[in-house]
């Protein structure tokens, strides 16, 4: 396996060596995972995964748009289809189709988190390809009917202290219900995503407001009514847990509307435009901050992805399915209208994504290295890659310093991937400490105790966990 136990760290030897002390000093600190999409299911039913290609290809975005790219079609990987046309649903065939076309990841990040995912997790010490796909799906499908490879007690092996899901204001939460009434103590916490609820452009709008009237007792049809809504519904979150809130939107552009009533109504009637749309999206960011305010939920904005960029594939098989793409995003005047109203607030915690790199040192950084509302997240989606994550350590640091921002989160659907994603990102912050030190801009003490900060505190502080 090509998991060399230097990876990631300085090759000059003085770097090297200091990047070592400081990756032995966090390798085995618990997990705290404050924002991510596995199902909570997994942990409330505590059932065995089915097979390997159901745990590792069929809901990884990952591993499925990189087969697509090179024209494998979605619907022979497994991928459940929204429009009715069968799909691979032999699991040997798909990871066949998958280790016949594993060369594609070669130096990505996907096939590093793969490959530690194989070997850690399921002790699999060989490559894999065509030829030894099906040992290695055996040897992963003999775990998986192991007491010790249910979902609960990986949650325990990986040293996951809390684990954050993601669910809508109309989700029962009920499998949050269920690992609460349990008598297992692994802490899995939900966080409240309106989305559904807050874009008039997504598909069933109108019978989501009736559903979230119907699960919150609210009158989602007046203005009072809606925003009473949510505050009734993120109470409901808080009490499962949740501790932060998390909002998707195509752009960072919020508004501080003084009649948006008439724009809810508007939007109501169904015959509102784009601008309509964006507008409110834009004052619920601003709602949204001011409720946070109350409650105290960390509010995450994550902005700036084009989402469902293929119209053709949106339509056979649904959202999330690969074709989410980064675009621009101007992030100094989109939220200056919301920071204008409390950005100097601090009860208001803000923690913003962006998929814009070339915002990071012209806009992002000087933001948060001043306003007290406002903390950085960590690379996101295509950029929690090792070379993602360090040029964001480059380009956050000289203007923001460490601790205006939140350590690192995984962010994903890939349950077996949250160990090693984690062991890449403390990697990567252990080589860039050392760069510093070696450079003589950091102590060597300061850089134990930063490395500390970044892989464990930083998170749990800005998180309020």
């Amino acid at each position: 396996m090509l998991l060399d136990d230097d990876r990631l760290f300085p090759q000059d030897s003085k770097g090297r060596d200091i990047a070592r002390a400081l990756y032995a000093s966090v390798r085995d600190l618990p997990i705290v995972s404050p924002h991510g999409h596995t199902d909570p299911r997994w942990f409330a039913e505590n059932n065995a995964f089915p097979d390997p290609a159901q745990l590792f290809v069929t809901p990884d975005h990952y591993a499925f748009r990189m087969l697509c790219s090179q024209g494998v079609p979605l619907e022979t990987l497994g991928v459940p289809s929204a429009d009715g046309r069968p799909v691979e649903t032999d699991g040997r065939k798909i990871w066949q189709r998958f280790a016949d076309h594993y060369y594609l990841f070669r130096a990505t990040p996907t096939q590093m988190w793969m490959d530690y995912s194989f070997a850690h997790v399921f002790g699999v010490d060989t490559p894999l390809n065509s030829d030894t796909a099906q040992d290695i799906y055996d040897q992963i499908q003999d775990a998986l009917v192991k007491p010790e490879f249910r979902p609960r007690a990986l949650f325990d092996r990986f040293n996951i202290e809390v684990i954050a899901t993601t669910e809508s204001p109309i989700d029962t939460l009920k499998y949050h219900e269920m690992v609460r009434d349990s008598d297992w103590n692994g802490r899995v916490i939900t966080a409240y995503r309106p989305d559904n609820v807050i874009d008039p452009e997504t598909e069933g709008f109108a019978d989501n407001l009736a559903k979230f009237a119907e699960i919150t007792g609210h009158d989602t049809t007046t203005w009072a009514g809606y925003l009473d809504a949510h505050r009734a519904r993120r109470a409901d979150f808080a009490a499962m847990g949740a501790t932060s809130t998390d909002h998707g939107h195509p752009t960072a552009r919020t508004e501080n509307l003084t009649d948006p009533a008439a724009l809810f109504d508007k939007i109501l009637t169904g015959n509102f435009t784009a601008e309509d749309a964006d507008m409110f999206r834009g004052h619920m960011l601003t709602e949204m901050a001011r409720m946070s305010i109350d409650d105290g939920l960390v509010m995450q904005i994550h902005a700036g992805s084009f989402r469902n960029h293929s119209a053709q594939t949106f339509a056979g098989f649904g959202r999330d399915k690969g074709f989410d793409i980064p675009r621009q995003t101007d992030f100094v005047r989109a939220l200056k209208p919301l920071l204008d109203a409390h950005g100097m607030d601090p009860r208001l915690s803000i923690i913003l994504f962006t998929l814009d790199e070339t915002t990071y040192a012209r806009e992002l950084a000087p933001l948060v290295g001043v306003y007290p509302s406002l903390k950085m997240g960590p690379a996101w989606w295509f950029y929690d890659s090792p070379e993602g994550m360090m040029r964001y350590r480059q380009l956050m640091t000289e203007t923001a310093g460490f601790y205006n921002t939140v350590g690192f989160n995984d962010d994903t659907r890939a349950f077996c991937s949250i160990p090693a994603r984690h062991d890449v990102a403390r990697r990567v912050d252990c080589s860039f400490l050392a760069g510093l030190v070696t450079s003589g801009r950091l102590s060597e003490t300061d850089a134990f105790e930063v490395a500390q900060d970044l892989t464990y505190r930083l998170a749990k502080n800005a998180y309020r966990l």
